[in-house]
This record gives structure tokens, C-alpha cells and sequence, in this order.
């Protein structure tokens, strides 16, 4: 319990340091004492709650969710965008324009950035600013192809990347998932689906979205998922999918036929990519999310506060 002469001593310094404006060397050097015993005095006075610290502003809300969420998951970085009662396509540009920011001011040094496919994918790329990346090439990790949805296919969004950054991008030129294992191998040993896999397995960074197979799945709108794919995908434990490949609730890949299909990055060589940056939407996706940070897919995570608040 602090007596009267304790409390008047602290309350001193706090008004000289909160409302006055002076530095701790300043205080210091007024009082006769080092400065580190300052620092003492105003870490007692919010201990003993004769301070108390406001953050009088709407971002101090996500950006503590952003703490907890690195905290907790081990993240280098969390972006959390407020969403509000907005709707879900004007949340994916906002988590879209957080996203290219973060990319933007991190691609000193990167020579190769990989991009996977999907709505909120397509928003950041609308969303990313026009720059010049001379040095640059995008990358598409896991193929596309057909006549839907063709506007969020990795092709299209790795060209308009490419046209955004000032640089060069290859073409991954497979769907994203083919009929049958024979028809796989054959493509895949194609010279030139080979090299593009290849560059997509040494890229320094990766934009990628998170699916949930069961609610709000791209992929069963553009028919590589039928009711029994569904179904069968349910059985073999499936939580979520990065990149078409899917996995079960502890992040690891599930042995499914779907998962042999696919002409892309094998679920392993996503975490051999130094930096991969998720964006992810909606709370329908939270045991997905959970599921992709267990199985460490996931360094950099851009994600809505409602979604994140689940998270935690």
C-alpha cells in the first residue's frame, strides 16, 4: 500500500511526463535520480492505477486482435481489417488493399512472388497499386482453366499482377484439377506445366487464399466438386483447402483421390516457401484458418476482426 508522500511522488511524475511533455532524461535530471528509476516510477504509477493509458482510436481494437493472433499462432505478421456490418465483397477489398500494402513495402530482395486463385485473391490484385518490379515474376502455383469464373483463375490473376508490377509472369497453362491420375502425370511431365511448377516451388513469397470445401466453395461453383466429391471429402476428415490441396483439421494433407488430381503445389512445398501471406473472409472459414495455422502453411495472416475474434 503506498502512502501519501509515495502517491504525491508519483502522481508528479506522471504529470510531468503525460501532460507536460518532458522525456524521462528530463524528469531526471530535474528530480536528482538516473533516468531508468523514472522509468520505474511511471511503470508503479499504471501498476498502481494512478495512470491509466487510453487508446482513443477504432484501429486499437484490431490491432490487439493482430498481437494475440502473432502471439498465439506464431505468425510474423497479423493484418486484421475491421469489417463491421459491411458486406463480404466490400471486407474483401478492404482485407485486399491491407494485403497488397503489406506486400508492397516487403518486396525488397524478392525476385519471384507466387499467387494461388480465388475471389479475395482476385480483390487484392485489383487492389494492389501500380509500381515498377522490373526484376520481378509472378508466379501461378496451381493451374486454371475453363469457362468459369475465368476473372479469378491463378492465370489471369498472375498476368494482371504482372501488368500492375511492371513485371514479367508465367502461365501455368493445366486446370486446376484434371479427370483422372493418368491424364495427371502425363501434363505434369509436359515440359512446360514442368517448369512452371517448378519456378512455383522456389518462389521467395506466396499470396494464397483458404477454402472451406463445405460452405461458400469456389470450387464446387466451377464444378470441380460434386455432391459426392462432398461427401467423400467429409469421410477423409477434410478441413480446408490452400491451393485446391486439401487438409484435415491438424493441417495435414489428407490421402484423397481429389488431392492427386490437382496440378499444383503439393501442400508440403507451401512450407518450404519462406513467406506465405493468407487472406481470408468469413467466419464460415475460422476452422479452416485454424487448420492451415496448425499444419504451418501460414507466416503472414489478413484476415476480418470478426473472423479473428473467433480465431481466438
Amino acid at each position: 500500500m503506498l502512502n501519501w508522500e509515495e502517491r504525491r511522488h508519483l502522481v508528479k511524475v506522471a504529470k510531468l511526463y503525460y501532460f507536460d511533455g518532458q522525456t524521462q532524461a528530463e524528469i531526471a535530471k530535474k528530480m536528482g535520480v538516473s533516468r531508468p528509476v523514472i522509468s520505474k516510477l511511471l511503470n508503479k504509477a499504471r501498476d498502481n492505477g494512478i495512470v491509466e493509458v487510453y487508446i482513443k482510436d477504432e484501429n486499437a481494437h484490431t490491432v490487439e486482435l493482430e498481437h494475440q493472433l502473432e502471439k498465439k499462432y506464431h505468425l510474423k505478421e497479423a493484418i486484421v481489417v475491421p469489417a463491421g456490418n459491411l458486406p463480404a465483397d466490400l471486407v474483401k477489398h478492404a482485407l485486399g488493399k491491407a494485403a497488397s500494402f503489406y506486400v508492397s513495402k516487403n518486396l525488397e530482395g524478392i525476385h519471384s512472388l507466387g499467387i494461388s486463385w480465388g475471389s479475395t485473391l482476385s480483390k487484392f490484385v485489383q487492389e494492389y497499386p501500380f509500381e515498377r518490379h522490373r526484376d520481378l515474376k509472378i508466379v501461378p502455383l496451381v493451374g486454371g482453366m475453363g469457362r468459369k469464373l475465368v476473372d479469378i483463375h491463378s492465370n489471369l490473376l498472375a498476368y494482371q499482377l504482372a501488368q500492375k508490377m511492371n513485371s514479367n509472369c508465367s502461365y501455368l497453362y493445366a486446370p486446376a484439377m484434371v479427370e483422372s491420375a493418368d491424364l495427371k502425370e502425363r501434363l505434369v511431365q509436359s515440359q512446360d506445366i514442368a517448369m512452371v511448377l517448378e519456378e512455383g516451388r522456389n518462389v521467395e513469397m506466396a499470396v494464397v487464399g483458404i477454402g472451406n470445401p463445405y460452405e461458400g466453395s469456389t470450387m464446387s461453383v466451377m464444378n470441380y466438386l460434386t455432391a459426392e466429391d462432398l461427401k467423400s471429402l467429409h469421410e477423409a476428415g477434410a478441413t480446408g483447402d490452400i491451393g485446391s490441396r486439401f487438409f484435415d483439421a491438424e493441417g495435414n494433407q489428407i490421402k484423397h483421390p481429389l488431392n492427386d488430381l490437382v496440378i499444383g503445389l503439393d501442400l508440403n512445398e507451401f512450407k518450404n516457401i519462406p513467406e506465405v501471406i493468407g487472406i481470408v473472409e468469413g467466419v464460415h472459414k475460422v476452422d479452416s484458418v485454424k487448420a492451415a495455422l496448425a499444419g504451418g502453411y501460414l507466416n503472414v495472416l489478413v484476415i476480418d476482426d470478426v473472423t479473428a475474434d473467433l480465431l481466438l
